[in-house]
């Protein structure tokens, strides 16, 4: 082939030849494909000859020169993998599908604005360089176009002719060989030129979204025998690709396996797809796939090549209509699987709609195809992302693409009838019927709904020119639309159950879930139409007629009648909304009533009166359905449709909800307010009370005398209060709702204000809550950010909770108490609120109507409602009640409404005063509240009764309202008197009102002063008697002390004050305690007894938990040792793990404690029967709760006193000690070893003869000085120690427990020594009490416990332990100095020793032995530090140098270098040594720890010699410590770590296709892991574990701090079974967390919380924070924590 000269008529057959000869040669040869010899050979045997040919050269020659000529498209187009983050700017986007990829993002203007950050579901692409998806800024630097060749040329004119041919012959065969290929349906037979080879077959199983992973896991071991590990893997493949070979072999092989599938799948559902397939398709397919791989790789090269590829794949085939490649491909989508799908829909991305002259046409097969493709999609079973109905957003987001579209295919009309054919299920009316959906049916309604967001895609962005032909298929697509709300127009009607309570819950979620979809569409519609006139003209007529259609069924059979009140009368219809059915749909009027509101905005109504038919309107019909909807609302708050169940609850709930109102509740009050302002407001106000079923009390000429006659029973009271104070609340709304443009005066941004200033009147909010109470238009925007910083002030976070918005003070004035969007419970919280800052602010409490902004034109008339005669009748009589407290006959907040109406009138009189200069203003409501009523001349006037009631005791709550009211009516008149006689400026009658005002104010205002100040004075004094209280009760506390222990005031040697005055904790001169501080008494928190801590007496405990850590571990790497053979009694210096013991301080008697824990357990079991929950603490492994503050424990520590020692003046040095010491080993040792042969043969030379030295007796058995209580408790943590830290089985015996028990107390020790250092707080008197009493009973119990265990095994540990300090012949396997953790060995050694000293009596004291063994082991440290940590420069030789002149070493000057490293190494030790001895001998800490770790204070404290002190030069600065763990360092922005977290691929199921689905760090050791998911899941104690828990098994002892990346929260794990999620240390610039990244504002580290979090780990908190978690919420139980 690669001669290039073949001719072309037989080419197509030449490529089959060769593909027949060599496809099945290279794949499917076995039963598992193979990718490694596929992907040598692939590109060896049948791509390159394609490269070949298609260059007429070597192909990296000529592909690399047709790169060089390549004119790089501006257009970005990377295509996003799954968990990708992409970044879409909030003010610059021209939607929000439009996305840049991270470098793009970060070369753009678009970082320096407010930006969102999503990550990707995969499929999408960059949109960097499309002019049409960005206001501004749509090139980033890389893809700046070059102004020189701004020419757009056709890319193939560079390209020779003969290559353009040789090109368009290749991509067309391999196009269409690849989509026979993909769209072959025969399972053994082949396009023709190609054959089908040998008689082998798969038995193929596709993926489908109706089966679980379980089942199909069960299914294919049935069915192939296989392992669960190899069913786990296929599933997995399964999922990922959409197909897999289970099986290979024979045609008969693969038919049984495929029975055995289908058989065992469709018993609930249709059967899992399975095909037996012969290898050669199989094989042909796997290379069309590859072959579509290839193509897309190559256009890379050149737009030329790309632009070729178009033209192909839409070339017409012979057929005619849709018969090109790429129809062929869509309209086989769904038959395909999802691997195939895939490739292509990457094909189709990188080639036609990367080309801007094929992406349009593209875009016209597409939408031609539109209908069908849509069914497709919704009979198949795959997720969206998999169909090519997914690629719409790629073309309808487009504006020019979008209208072009809606002109010449109508597109539009197209995707709603689409949508209106899905929906088949209506009643006799044609309204949609949700009522009896089957699943199957519900799962269809699901897809359909994405239809939706094609409509949405499609109107996103409004034309800013129309020309005729869009305005026609505008208005085509249009009429749909209404034919669409016509079908909900008084769906799901309800009739009030009366008697009996419902049986079925009606079916009512369908109709919301497709209102709520419909919401942004209804609202885009209403925005298009505004933006053109002559549209909106005809799109109100439309909308008018179609309201009359559906209206025209309904008024027949409802009777007229004639209602009369106040001296007016309007005609009706009978009608009771709690008899007949009642809609909550009513979208075609909601539709009319924007409609309405936009004509008066836009001033269309009164520039074209003649073109609109407002005269044919008929007010009544419009507010008829509204009003009987709010009426609805009203009655069902008033308890009346209680027998109605939860669905109509529901309902209403959402009717008013922040995500439908706006195209629900919100549109039928205007259209409420659009119907009165075209009535008489009387007969308006009389149709609405006969709706709420109220008019018979109003109406009635002795209405104000309502209860004299009217005793019925109090339920009907009830309900009717509560319907009047509704009705007021509605004519409130009415009136006072103008924050709508074209209702009134007002922008947009002007009722996002006032949203936001009513939620800010509840209490302070945090950014999310203030966007939820938000209503989001289409582009997810609030418009929040622009008037946000106008109406208040925001108060940043601390370490915990989250950034508040505050209203700024001078807001508050626009509060209205009945702001329409309040909930009850938002009602009574602002109003309490307000009330209180008045009352803080000393003002009065009242909270009068807020100035409303003026009406707009159309609906000017509704002032009027507020002065007509029914209204004031209504008033009036609500106060003629009023006048005797109530007995339920008339409520509080009836009345509070009436007062608020009646200032409501006075504020609008003052508006309407102060707007018109003279005096011929019409409204005067004064004037008409003034007039006693007419019916019985003698009703007083409200007025008049306002006057009266003021004084009204029952009132007291009102009288603010109504002395407010009454000041502004004088306040009113006087101003009118004013402008009447004098200029309108001067307004002297309101100076004097001010005056009195004024005084009342200061007044006030002096009083709170004086308040305060006394307030002030007695804090004052109370926190100066408390202090002085400390000060005496300190020395209250040493007299008593000294009182009660004489021999501290006579002993002068003892008392601390001694001559040598520093407090020293160690050796023979150490502090020692009087019999007064070793007393001790404690509280048993069950049984509230005192006990005194004493050796013979009753044991007290500790509430403990012990756990494995690697909190301090150097090294990670280390594997886990194997419990039953590993000796831990030297700890390695690099402390891979440790045991960890914790306290929460709380002490019970033992016999307390064990039954309580008995009583624990004896509750489990009985739980384990009843319900198999899991609790937050597991008892099997003896934990339980601390029975006080239920923090997790799971062993306790016994409490024990000082231990008394006393001490000869004489004592040996060093040498003599040591001496001494070692005899005492060989005679302890031939002892042993006698001991030992006694039992065996006597084959010892000489060993056998060691005398011991005097006073040393070997077989002297010394006494247990404890308790029988005390020596059960020590055995009891002993124990509790060594299983837990060694992971094995309890077992007392075992010559491990006290080597566990002394190197909790060291490691502890340790944890607590660095905590400090870096909370940078002091070595002592910082701790709190819990980890005091924790380490103080922890390192006596350390001394005690050698009690319990043989005393052959401790006297054998001590003799290993010395060996490893003072080398001696007789002790084998003794590590090197260098291998030993020298404080673990200190701690070792001083434990150990006391079983050695119970043999001595010739007077050595413990104390100099404690001595002798630090100066040891501090010279062993030293030793060590030398030879390991001087960096860079030859040790040995420093060594050899300064050895000899030790004490002169500040003469050299690289001596100081060394001392620093020696200084610095030592100090975590000295530290660590002085907190042990400081618990252990109890010599309280010297003051000057108080203020900083002083090295002086230490060697004095440690007693250790003063040479170390000469050496020490003034210099106090700090050298490098031994560094502490830290978690990880995290990068400053999160989207770094989306990065990264999206180019990890799962380490398991290796290749790109395997992006793990939830990437997850682990924060200790930085490694990323694929959480949740079957490929990493692996063998843990023989249970299968996910990978993060298997991880903190080997990093942290089974205790794991991980992020979740793509959720943007912590995880702590702690065990398999026990896991919480915690908040992460990003916040946005709002001061919160985004857990679960939905809200996508850019996130930061906040260092203070990761500080937090690391604290909680270096504190060994994370199990106590996990348990504290659990109980607190019981769904964390519930989670299996193992899976993660």
């Amino acid at each position: 082939m690669s001669e290039g000269n073949l001719l072309l008529t037989n080419l197509p057959k030449e490529v089959y030849q060769h593909l027949a000869c060599y496809v099945p040669k290279i794949y499917c040869l076995g039963p598992n494909l193979n990718p490694q010899n596929e992907d040598l050979l692939t590109p060896l045997l049948l791509q390159s000859p394609l490269e070949w040919y298609l260059c007429g050269e070597e192909p990296s020659v000529g592909l690399a020169k047709l790169e060089q000529n390549n004119q790089p498209s501006q257009l970005c187009g990377h295509v996003f993998k799954v968990g990708e983050p992409t970044y879409s700017c909030r003010e610059c986007a021209a939607d929000p599908t439009c996305v840049l990829c991270m470098q793009c993002f970060l070369g753009s203007v678009h970082k320096e604005h407010r930006y969102r950050m999503t990550t990707s579901g995969g499929g999408g692409f960059c949109d960097c360089g499309d002019t049409e998806a960005w206001k501004k800024g749509p090139y980033c630097q890389k893809h700046e176009p070059n102004i020189s060749d701004s020419s757009q040329k056709d890319p193939l004119a560079n390209m020779s002719e003969e290559m353009i041919v040789r090109t368009h012959n290749v991509f067309s065969i391999i196009l269409k060989y690849a989509v026979d290929m993909l769209t072959w349906d025969k399972e053994d037979e082949l396009p023709e030129g190609l054959e089908v080879r040998g008689d082998t077959y798969y038995c193929m199983l596709f993926n489908d979204e109706v089966h679980t992973y379980e089942q199909v896991i069960y299914t294919l071991q049935k069915a192939v025998n296989c392992t669960q590990k190899e069913a786990v893997s296929f599933a997995t493949i399964v999922d990922r690709d959409g197909r897999k070979s289970v099986r290979f072999g024979d045609f008969q092989f693969c038919e049984q396996a495929k029975s055995v599938i289908v058989r065992n799948t469709s018993r609930q559902t249709k059967p899992l797809r399975v095909q037996v397939m012969h290898s050669s398709v199989v094989a042909h397919q796997c290379f069309a796939l590859k072959a579509l791989t290839w193509l897309g790789k190559i256009i890379r090269y050149s737009d030329a090549l790309r632009r070729i590829l178009c033209q192909v794949g839409l070339q017409r085939g012979p057929e005619g209509e849709n018969s090109s490649l790429v129809d062929t491909l869509m309209l086989c989508d769904s038959k395909m699987w999802k691997g195939a799908r895939n490739v292509y829909h990457q094909l189709f991305m990188s080639s036609l709609l990367m080309d801007s002259k094929y992406k349009k046409l593209f875009a016209i097969q597409f939408a031609k195809n539109y209908e069908c493709l849509q069914s497709d999609y919704v009979k198949d079973d795959h997720d969206r992302e998999f169909s090519v109905t997914y690629l719409s957003v790629q073309m309808f987001t487009v504006p020019s693409l979008a209208r072009m579209l809606i002109t010449e295919e109508n597109l539009m009309t197209t995707i709603i009838r689409t949508f209106m054919d899905h929906l088949r299920h209506r009643d006799l009316q044609g309204h949609f019927q949700f009522e009896r959906y089957t699943a199957q049916q519900a799962f269809k309604f699901r897809r359909v709904q994405s239809l939706i967001g094609d409509l949405k895609y499609v109107l996103i962005s409004r034309p800013t020119e129309w020309t005729d032909q869009l305005r026609e298929k505008y208005l085509e697509g249009f009429d749909a639309f209404l034919e669409l709300l016509k079908c909900m127009q008084g769906m799901d009607p309800v009739v009030r159950q009366v008697g009996q309570h419902i049986e079925m819950e009606p079916e009512w979620e369908a109709a919301f879930t497709l209102q709520m979809k419909l919401t942004h569409i209804i609202s885009m519609m209403q925005e298009w139409c505004a933006s053109d006139e002559r549209v909106l003209i005809e799109a109100y007529k439309k909308c008018l007629s179609a309201l009359t259609h559906c209206h025209s069924g309904f008024t027949d059979g409802e009777q007229p009648i004639t209602l009369c009140m106040c001296g007016h009368s309007v005609d009706t219809i009978r009608y009771c909304v709690s008899q007949e059915k009642v809609s909550i749909h009513l979208p075609v009027s909601r539709l009319l009533a924007g409609l309405h509101a936009l004509l008066s905005k836009t001033e269309v109504a009164y520039r074209f009166p003649e073109q609109l038919p407002l005269s044919e309107l008929s007010p009544p019909m419009l507010i008829e359905h509204p009003l009987r909807c709010l009426i609805l609302c009203a009655q069902v708050h008033a308890g009346m449709w209680r027998r109605n169940g939860f669905s109509l609850v529901n309902q209403i709930y959402y009717y008013h909800n922040v995500k439908c109102r706006v195209e629900m509740f919100d549109k039928d009050l205007i259209m409420l307010q659009a119907g009165a302002s075209m009535m008489d407001p009387n007969h308006f106000l009389m149709i609405m009370l006969s709706r709420f079923e109220l008019y018979h009390i109003f109406s009635s000429a002795d209405c104000r005398k309502r209860y004299s006659r009217e005793n019925a029973n109090k339920d009907v009271l009830q309900q009717n209060n509560t319907l009047i104070e509704e009705m007021l609340h509605l004519v409130i709304m009415i009136v006072g709702e103008r924050y709508t443009a074209g209702v009134g005066q007002v922008e947009s941004s002007d009722e996002t204000r006032r949203e936001i200033v009513h939620q800010l009147c509840i209490r302070p909010m945090a950014h999310s809550e203030l966007v939820k109470a938000l209503s989001e238009n289409e582009n997810k925007e609030t418009g929040m950010e622009r008037v946000i910083d106008s109406v208040s002030l925001f108060k940043k976070p601390g370490v915990t909770g989250r950034g508040l918005y505050k209203l700024r003070p001078e807001c508050a004035k626009m509060f209205n108490l009945y702001f329409y969007h309040y909930s009850r419970a938002d009602q009574s919280k602002a109003e309490e609120a307000q009330r209180k800052i008045k009352r803080q602010n000393g003002e009065d409490s009242v909270l009068p109507p807020p100035v409303l902004p003026q009406f707009g034109p159309l609906f000017a008339s509704l002032v009027n409602m507020l002065q007509c005669d029914v209204l004031l009748g209504i008033l009036g009589a609500v106060l003629q009640w009023a006048m005797e407290p109530s007995g339920g006959h008339w409520s509080e907040s009836m009345l509070q409404r009436v007062l608020h109406l009646i200032g409501m009138g006075l504020v609008e009189e003052q508006q309407h005063l102060i707007g018109s200069a003279d005096d011929d203003t019409n409204f005067n409501f004064i004037l008409k509240i003034s007039r006693p009523g007419e019916a019985p001349a003698n009703t007083p006037s409200i007025l008049a009764l306002l006057e009266t009631l003021q004084n009204a005791p029952h009132l007291e709550v009102h009288k603010d309202m109504i002395r407010w009211i009454l000041k502004t009516v004088t306040n009113i008149k006087t101003t009118r008197v004013c402008t009447a006689s004098a200029p309108p400026s001067d307004s002297s009658g309101h100076s004097q009102e001010e005056m009195v005002r004024d005084k009342d104010k200061a007044e006030r205002k002096r009083k709170a002063e004086m308040a305060r100040l006394r307030r002030e004075k007695i804090m004052a004094q109370m926190s100066e008697m408390q202090r002085h209280f400390i000060n005496e009760n300190k020395e209250l506390f040493q007299q008593s002390l000294e009182e009660l222990d004489p021999s501290t005031s006579s002993t002068l040697e003892h008392s601390p004050s001694s001559c040598d005055s520093t407090l020293v904790c160690v050796g023979p001169r150490r502090w020692r305690a009087g019999g007064s501080e070793r007393r001790q008494m404690v509280t048993c928190i069950l049984c509230q007894e005192e006990q005194e801590i004493r050796t013979d007496g009753k044991a007290m405990v500790l509430a403990a938990f012990v756990q494995r850590s690697t909190v301090m571990s150097k090294n990670r790497k280390r594997p886990p040792h194997n419990p039953d053979k590993y000796d831990p009694l030297f700890m390695h210096p690099d402390l891979s793990f440790g045991t960890h013991t914790g306290s929460c301080g709380h002490i019970m008697h033992s016999h307390c404690w064990q039954r309580y824990f008995e009583a624990v357990q004896a509750k489990e079991q009985r739980r384990q029967q009843r319900l198999r929950v899991h609790t937050s603490y597991d008892v099997e492994n003896g934990e339980f709760l601390c029975p006080l503050c239920e923090c997790l424990s799971n062993t306790v520590i016994p409490l024990l006193p000082l231990t008394k020692t006393s001490c000869s003046s004489e004592q040996p040095d060093l040498s003599q000690w040591l001496s001494i010491i070692s005899q005492q080993m060989k005679a302890l040792l031939s002892a042993h070893r006698k001991a030992a042969d006694a039992e065996g043969v006597d084959d010892m030379d000489g060993v056998n003869d060691c005398p011991p030295p005097d006073g040393f007796k070997l077989d002297y058995s010394p006494k247990n000085p404890y308790s029988s209580t005390i020596k059960e408790m020590l055995t009891t943590f002993g124990t509790a120690t060594y299983k837990v830290g060694l992971k094995v089985h309890p077992n007392e015996q075992d010559p491990r427990v006290p080597i566990m028990c002394w190197g909790s107390c060291a490691y502890t020790i340790q944890c607590i020594e660095r905590l400090l250092v870096d909370e940078e707080k002091p070595l002592f008197g910082s701790l709190p009490c819990r980890q005091d009493d924790c380490l103080s009973s922890l390192t006596r119990f350390g001394s005690a416990c050698w009690t319990v265990s043989s005393h052959t095994t401790v006297q054998n540990h001590f003799i290993r332990l010395l060996a490893g300090l003072v080398p001696d012949p007789r002790v084998e396997n003794t590590p090197c100095i260098l291998d030993i953790d020298m404080f673990h060995l200190l701690v070792s050694l001083v434990l150990s020793h006391p079983a050695i000293l119970c043999l001595d009596s010739s007077g050595l004291s413990a104390d100099a032995a404690q001595l002798h063994f630090l100066h040891l082991v501090t010279v062993a440290h030293v030793v060590q530090i030398l030879l390991t940590s001087v960096p860079g420069e030859n040790l040995i030789l420093l060594l050899h140098e300064h050895c000899m002149r030790f004490s002169g070493l500040h003469e050299v000057s690289s001596g100081w270098h060394l001392w620093h490293c020696v200084k610095a190494g030592i100090l975590p030790y000295l530290r660590a040594a002085a907190l042990f001895f400081h618990y252990l001998n109890g010599a309280p800490a010297p003051p000057e720890f108080h203020s900083a770790g002083e090295w002086e204070a230490l060697c004095g404290y440690l007693c250790l010699p003063s040479n170390l002190l000469q050496l020490y030069y003034n210099n106090q600065d700090k050298a490098s410590l031994k560094t502490s763990n830290h978690l990880i360092e995290l990068p400053g922005d999160y989207s770094a770590l989306i990065n990264q977290a999206s180019s990890f691929t799962c380490p398991k199921s290796g290749g790109d296709k395997s992006r793990s689905r939830a990437p997850t760090l682990c924060l200790v050791c930085g490694a990323m892991l694929c959480s949740q998911s079957y490929c990493c899941q692996t063998e843990l104690e023989g249970e299968d574990v996910g990978a993060c828990t298997a991880h903190t098994f080997a990093c942290g002892a089974g205790v794991g701090i991980f992020l979740r990346v793509r959720e943007s929260q912590v995880l702590f794990l702690a065990g398999k079974t026990k896991g919480c999620f915690y908040a992460p240390p990003y916040l946005d610039d709002y001061g919160e967390t985004d857990q679960g990244l939905r809200r996508g504002n850019p996130l930061h580290l906040c260092q203070e919380r990761y500080r937090k979090v690391q604290k909680l780990w270096r504190q060994h908190s994370i199990t106590e924070e996990i348990g504290h978690a659990q109980e607190a919420n019981q769904t964390l139980v519930g989670i299996d924590w193992q899976h993660l």
